[in-house]
């Protein structure tokens, strides 16, 4: 039976986004912030997932086997280091999340069956590398409060109440949104990045964060003046503004995921050809 087991793993480490190709003005145009000298530093976590079958002691690999390459491999090497300087593949491409997750795959691939590497950076932002030459994920974190209340306005109080309970009462409710997206695209060669962090980061704010951030959903935002805005509902609205921002930064985007609770969430996972369609009530409630 294939099974996958995952193993954690953490180092603390100190990078620099420059290039010396470049002038001082346009690395600081290019990477802000994180050109300044010395660098920067981060405690890193970093999950590595394997795959194989169960063998006759119940597991697919012996995890204290595993610890044991991680360390010996990576963490050992990289552990209070400066990135740039310790392996030779950051000489080539800058020690971003993305390519830091593929340049450890490159190092435990011959000793480990591998089926993806996430890095953490910060909880706000980790790459996912899965072994498809230069193509990464890139996920941030974000957060918006807002108030809804799940009712169609083609129904009565007395429908609505039986169909989402006590979130159809007149005056609404509201939630702390966690919000992730994730895109992906191929590593530039020199960069290490797939998209411009800085860039990513403003189009959330700019179409999702500040319009949407300590409203009432139902009556400030027009689109949900007609669509219940039930979690999965937002979400979706949520990938079709995001979709060509994320295009025109080069990166497509992959997964929307809201966070409503901490017992409720949704995932939407977009394709670069159609856009995802919200379905309304005409006669029966249809939740998409």
């Amino acid at each position: 039976m294939q099974c996958i087991v995952n193993r954690r793993a953490q180092f603390s480490a100190s990078h620099r986004y420059w290039l010396p190709e470049l002038s001082e003005a346009e690395n600081i145009e290019k990477f802000g912030a994180c050109s300044r000298f010395p660098g920067h530093g981060h405690n890193y976590v970093l999950f590595i997932s394997m795959a194989g079958e169960l063998d006759k002691y119940g597991m697919v690999l012996n995890l204290s086997d595993v610890k044991h390459v991680i360390k010996r491999e990576v963490t050992s090497q990289l552990d209070f280091s400066y990135l740039n300087d310790v392996w030779a593949e950051f000489q080539e491409n800058l020690p971003t999340t993305e390519n830091i997750a593929r340049v450890i795959w490159q190092r435990l691939a011959p000793h480990l069956p591998l089926v993806r590497v996430q890095l953490f950076e910060h909880p706000q932002l980790w790459a996912d590398y899965t072994g498809d030459g230069m193509e990464a994920y890139l996920s941030i974190s974000t957060h918006f409060s807002a108030a809804h209340r799940l009712a169609h306005p083609q129904l009565s109080n007395e429908e609505n109440s039986q169909i989402y309970g006590k979130c159809a009462r007149p005056h609404g409710h509201g939630h702390n949104y966690h919000l992730e997206v994730t895109v992906k695209g191929e590593i530039d060669p020199r960069t290490g990045m797939i998209v411009d962090l800085g860039a990513l980061n403003q189009a959330i704010e700019d179409h999702v964060v500040e319009p949407f951030d300590h409203t009432f959903l139902n009556k400030d935002i027009p689109f949900f003046a007609e669509v219940v805005p039930t979690a999965e509902n937002i979400a979706l609205y949520i990938s079709n503004l995001l979709r060509s921002p994320v295009k025109e930064l080069g990166a497509q985007l992959y997964k929307i995921k809201l966070i409503e609770s901490p017992n409720n969430s949704c995932e939407i996972y977009c394709t670069e050809s159609e856009t995802n369609t919200v379905s309304t009530v005409k006669s029966e409630p249809v939740l998409v």
